[in-house]
């Protein structure tokens, strides 16, 4: 019998019920062993909030605006209603959840209507993607009526997480292959490989429900398929790095540029940013280096993609990214803002997945295949004198530090570990996401421009505010991000207007300090933003754990005055 998205939903309401991590694993594992083989890919990606694969380059394009309209012509809702639930549980499923249940649908639905199954979720999924140029509100419209006029309110709440993105109920990718082990009897170690080489837990949950655990073992990459991407953790300093690295390791520059996965198949060419977003189109100039130099029929390769002023210095980030978002004019922005590449890894070679091999001979391989195409800078180094004078060249040439990758290191997609390290020689900055903004006074009246910043919580999805600002944007950019922000707004109180957590900037700061202000009881002194970071998701911002560390580093040289 078909698995009903009401049984999903009610899984999903017990997990954001509870915080206890083995009852999470458990309780979803035993979920998906009654699921059948061509409802489980579905079902796990819609558990961690997604509508598809994560690699997949569909998207739902479903704006706030748009699910406020479909609710309304299916439903006589009371929206002060849903301004208080808003304001009492501060998540936007539930406040759906709460209004659908004081409400009466406007049209009569039929009593023998079959309830929702996850299959006919997908497909009106499946469809509304579909739904791509003229008349393509209407048709996603008419879809999302559809689809919610056969929702009950539980089932309503879990739509809404997914179609904005907001899952936040605890229930995180990590958890979800601990719970695709549990469910299936294989090491936790095999699933997390295979999530890793294939780009998505739901695709590792149907292989092993039709193939068993040998299905696994066939698992690997695939060219024009991105692969999630390894991350670093912070050093304070080149000591640390050194001796987190066992006293030598690969210093390189850390360049302040766009993070790109690049494969190639024969003649073919594909450029995947950070957020794994095809960006082909909107990088010639990687395409054409790539196809005049790498002679291999099958590579996948990763490096920073940089723009350079007349002096070879790099400018300012939000110009580059205007390059990620342009297709149109293409010719003009090529010349205004030229691009350069250099390449750090390689992953996959003709047939043979790399990620195994240790990083100092990934490096070795790259700088075979990659024909004249430069790499990034790199010392291996064991002496902090050494790895200060390289920094220093590093910060002169106008980048933002060094790199340290521990010479023996895996590449590990997907994964933040301490083998590669960041070195940046102010304070840190943070990765924050805009969860409300105000309207401003004066000349900044009728914007929004002054922003409430969150950190997020891994542990229950929830995004803490840890500080606000009106710093650091120009004009221009207050009044693009004022109409981004509208687009995502769920109420209105006063000046304050709430929004769906979307938007990461990069966030400067002179310290943290304590506050009982905000639930996070931390707040940034003096903040300020830096950049607007559309490559980075709401999932990639900081978590407030790493908030916590830098908090109470600050005090290792000062004392700490208690606010409670």
């Amino acid at each position: 019998m078909p698995a009903t998205f009401r049984s999903l939903s009610e899984l999903l309401e017990r997990i954001e019920a509870t915080k206890k991590r083995l009852e999470i694993v458990d309780s979803t594992a035993n979920y998906l062993k009654t699921l059948d083989a061509l409802e489980i890919e579905s079902a796990v990606n819609m558990m961690v909030g997604r509508a598809f694969p994560k690699y997949s380059q569909r998207t739902l394009d479903v704006s706030w605006q748009t699910l406020i309209r479909t609710l309304e012509d299916t439903y006589e809702l009371d929206w002060d209603l849903f301004r208080q639930a808003m304001a009492r549980t501060g998540d936007v499923g539930s406040a759906v959840k709460s209004v659908l249940e004081g409400c009466r649908a406007k049209k009569q639905t039929q009593l023998t209507m079959n309830p929702l199954t996850i299959t006919e979720v997908q497909r009106s999924f499946d469809a509304i993607a579909k739904a791509q140029g003229a008349g393509s509100r209407t048709r996603k419209e008419r879809q999302l009526t559809a689809l919610l006029s056969q929702a009950t309110p539980i089932e309503a709440k879990y739509l809404t997480k997914i179609l904005t993105g907001e899952m936040r109920t605890g229930l995180h990718e990590g958890l979800m292959e601990q719970a695709v082990a549990r469910a299936f009897n294989v090491p936790l170690q095999k699933v997390q490989h295979a999530s890793m080489v294939l780009g998505d837990i739901g695709e590792v949950a149907a292989t092993l429900k039709m193939q068993g655990a040998e299905g696994l073992d066939k698992a690997g990459f695939s060219v024009f398929r991105p692969v999630k991407l390894m991350l670093a953790q912070t050093a304070q300093s080149v000591n640390e790095a050194l001796s987190e690295h066992g006293g030598e390791t690969a210093f390189e520059y850390k360049y302040d540029g766009a993070r790109v996965q690049i494969h190639k198949q024969n003649n073919q060419v594909r450029v995947f940013s950070r957020r794994l977003s095809d960006v082909t189109q909107s990088l010639p100039e990687v395409v054409a280096a790539i196809k005049s130099n790498v002679k291999a029929g099958e590579a996948i390769l990763e490096g920073e993609v940089i723009a350079l002023d007349s002096a070879g210095f790099p400018i300012a980030f939000q110009h580059l990214m205007r390059r990620f978002k342009r297709v149109r004019e293409l010719g003009n922005m090529t010349q205004k803002i030229p691009l350069t590449m250099v390449l750090f890894d390689i992953l996959y070679l003709n047939g043979e997945s790399l990620i195994s091999k240790p990083y100092i001979e990934r490096r070795s391989i790259l700088a075979q295949t990659v024909g004249n195409i430069p790499l990034t800078k790199q010392a291996i180094l064991n002496q902090p004198e050494q790895a200060y004078t390289f920094l220093e060249e590093a910060l002169a040439a106008g980048h933002e530090g060094l790199m340290a990758k521990k010479l023996d290191s895996p590449y590990t997609p997907g994964r933040r570990g301490k083998r590669w390290l960041k070195i940046k020689p102010i304070l840190e900055p943070l990765d924050l996401v805009i969860t409300a903004a105000e309207y401003g006074y004066g000349r900044r009246k009728g914007w929004l421009s002054d922003y409430y910043l969150a950190a997020r919580d891994p542990a229950s999805g929830e995004f803490l505010v840890v500080g606000k600002t009106f710093r650091g944007l120009t004009d221009a950019e207050i009044i693009d991000l004022t109409g981004r922000l509208k687009e995502s707004a769920v109420s209105q109180e006063g000046h304050k207007v709430t929004v769906i957590p979307k938007i990461v900037v990069e966030v400067a700061y002179n310290e943290i300090q304590q506050s009982p202000k905000y639930k996070s009881h931390m707040a940034l002194r003096f903040a300020r933003i830096t950049r607007i970071r559309d490559d980075k998701t709401p999932q990639e911002a900081d978590t407030i754990s790493h908030v916590r560390e830098i908090f109470e580093r600050q005090f290792r040289s000062k004392g700490k005055y208690n606010t409670n």
